[in-house]
């Protein structure tokens, strides 16, 4: 009876998409899929970034940012969604990005001169319409200083919108900025520089997780 039981559970949570709560029973919040950032140790590490989620990706230059934004939109685009990138300095390679597999059709590409309060409007009203798989705010660029006058009000609002929806949100800075509004950070360093005689061919990095107060790492390789 006890097997049965718990097929009747499953059942119902993977039929109607709720999460089952042993001590209330069904729970009403879908349950919200994840997307594969592509790379498969982050992958290994996450489980994939939430959608419905915000999700933090934060380092200094050359620690794999752009790889991982690359990686993150070949996935998506691969799966035929819509994606939005906020592109807050002007940083965002077309032709690099179709190299590493984008499909640049279902890329909305928003440039925003260097104005970070500019993203973040941007950001919110794609957000607020809805419709879109993964949605990049790219503040790699932006000084520190400047990404940090984006208040935590703000960032629970962003927060707040994007649950209520299926896509994948992701701000890409130097540092944290959204900290508590955040449901994963991932800190990624350097580890060392490949070279091909004298010409740079990549770099290894690792990506920290931060989720639940836990932190775990894994490595992974970055080309040029």
């Amino acid at each position: 009876m006890a097997t049965s039981a718990a097929a009747l559970r499953s059942h119902i949570s993977s039929t109607l998409g709720l999460r089952w709560d042993p001590a209330f029973g069904v729970d009403r919040r879908p349950v919200q899929e994840s997307l594969p950032t592509g790379i498969q140790s982050i992958d290994e590490l996450t489980g994939g970034l939430p959608r419905g989620g915000l999700t933090e990706i934060f380092g200094a230059a050359s620690t794999g940012r752009t790889t991982v934004m690359l990686s993150l939109l070949a996935q998506a685009t691969s799966r035929e969604e819509f994606c939005a990138v906020i592109d807050t300095t002007g940083a965002f390679d077309p032709e690099s990005a179709e190299c590493a597999g984008v499909r640049l059709p279902q890329i909305l590409w928003i440039r925003c001169g260097g104005n970070a309060e500019h993203a973040l409007k941007a950001t919110d009203l794609l957000v607020q319409a809805g419709g879109f798989g993964l949605i990049v705010m790219d503040l790699a660029d932006t000084p520190p200083q400047q990404a940090r006058r984006i208040s935590l009000a703000s960032w629970f609002r962003l927060r707040h919108a994007v649950e209520k929806t299926a896509t994948a949100l992701v701000a890409i800075a130097q540092n944290v900025n959204a900290a508590s509004c955040s449901t994963l950070q991932l800190n990624l360093r350097q580890t060392q520089v490949l070279w091909s005689g004298k010409l740079l061919k990549g770099l290894r990095a690792e990506a920290d997780s931060r989720k639940h107060y836990r932190v775990r790492s894994a490595a992974f390789s970055a080309g040029r």
